[in-house]
């Protein structure tokens, strides 16, 4: 039980980065109706920009360096977002009348141009990199089972940005701009909305949750490499479309529930059985529910 128990909180917190990650997928969806395969190649690129950043600054040991962590944080967030509306601008906009199939080929396109520039910039390449910061030991017990502080806060964090989602897309007038655009577009540009604008915002918002988990990630495992976003990518994917792709509380319910079945999968069988556990959970809920877990309202098309 104890096993269980610690195995079931390392999953919140694993589920947590998939949430947010997650977040990003099913917002663009909603909009456009389109898997943004290059969404997890945001999230690499943020960590590669914070890993600069914060090598850059020199960061200590001390106190005052989670400070510095939170600033970057920010910065990196505000980057990885524009990149996400320069891709949206040069890429996914002018190809918007394209049939799906050619937008998803495109997205794929951008994975590979932003994995592989990463690849070729000579500070960065192929090899890993050890962040600048880590975070320390020191945290509580639950039980017999340790939980460190950093792991506290990244889930209280993670916690925070999907509520402000929550609150934005749901309480706002832009949240309300945005479901409109969603429903139907046509009928939105005749209310006076500028669509353009507010799918911009819609891309800004996923990168820019994209780049705080990069941060936190970088952080946390103390490693990155040119490659993560693609499995990452693929995860958060699967936690989307476990809670039902487009609906934004079913992104961060998608991220918890792949999080702990992925965490407790790893402790039976094993850290390489990890990917087959993930995408074995999701095979066999879309086998039960097609749609996720709260299911999708499916706008109609344009």
């Amino acid at each position: 039980m104890s096993l269980l128990l610690n195995e079931i909180g390392n999953g919140i917190f694993l589920g947590a980065f998939f949430g947010l990650v997650a977040l990003g997928y099913s917002m663009v969806y909603g909009i456009l109706r389109l898997i943004n395969f290059a969404h997890g190649d945001f999230y690499m690129v943020a960590a590669f920009v914070s890993y600069t950043i914060l090598g850059a600054v020199a960061v200590g040991n001390s106190h005052g360096q989670w400070l510095t962590v939170l600033w970057v944080g920010v910065v990196v967030m505000v980057i990885t977002g524009g990149l996400a509306m320069l891709a949206n601008q040069l890429v996914y906009r002018p190809m918007r009348r394209a049939a799906i199939l050619s937008l998803m080929i495109a997205a794929i396109g951008l994975s590979q141009v932003l994995e592989n520039g990463v690849l070729v910039t000579p500070q960065w390449g192929a090899t890993y990199l050890v962040f600048p910061v880590t975070t320390p030991p020191s945290g509580f017990n639950l039980g017999s089972n340790h939980y460190t502080w950093a792991q506290l806060i990244i889930v209280l964090v993670s916690g925070l940005l999907a509520l402000g989602v929550y609150f934005l897309v749901g309480r706002t007038l832009l949240g309300k701009a945005m479901r409109a655009v969603s429903e139907d577009r046509i009928a939105a540009v005749l209310m006076g909305i500028n669509v353009d604008l507010v799918i911009a915002i819609v891309f800004f918002i996923g990168g820019a949750l994209a780049g705080a988990a990069a941060v936190m990630t970088g952080v946390y495992y103390g490693q990155i490499n040119y490659l993560m976003g693609f499995t990452v990518g693929l995860e958060a994917f699967t936690a989307a479309v476990l809670g039902g792709i487009g609906n934004i509380g079913g992104a961060v319910l998608g991220g918890l529930i792949l999080g702990i079945v992925q965490s407790i999968g790893t402790g039976i069988f094993g850290a390489e059985w990890a990917i087959v556990v993930a995408f074995g959970a999701l095979v066999l809920m879309l086998w039960f529910r097609p749609t996720g877990l709260l299911g999708e309202r499916v706008a109609r098309r344009m």
